[in-house]
């Protein structure tokens, strides 16, 4: 594939540090993206996905789904020529792991406060 073919990605992360710009087909999935996330996540990083799922692609205020590839997902802002286009990581744990969560909070002993008042 002819370089100039290549579309440069970079991807924001939630503390505004970088990961990339990398060079992408335009027939990469956005889930090929998620795995080298993953992969080249910073380990010093408090917030850090386990797995690609854990990531949302956010390109021009839209969450992008893992079965579009580069060349659906690129859009034409007039950027100049071999411009990078930044996308945004978002870790965000699958529903199953946050409804886990958040039944251990429902589950947990409340410790009641009774705001009683006597006259």
């Amino acid at each position: 594939m002819p370089e100039e073919d290549l579309v440069e990605l970079k991807f924001r992360l939630y503390d505004g540090s970088d990961i990339g710009p990398f060079r992408y087909s335009p027939a990469s999935t956005v889930a090929m993206l998620k795995e080298r996330i993953v992969a080249e996540w910073p380990k010093d990083k408090k917030i850090a996905p386990k797995a690609a799922n854990d990531v949302k692609l956010i390109s021009a205020g839209k969450i992008l789904e893992n079965n579009r590839t580069v060349g659906q997902c690129k859009m034409p802002f007039g950027e100049l020529p071999k411009g990078v286009i930044t996308m945004h990581a978002v870790v965000q744990p699958s529903l199953a792991k946050a409804k886990t969560a958040e039944k251990k909070v429902e589950e947990a002993p409340k410790k009641g406060i009774c705001a009683c008042s006597i006259m």
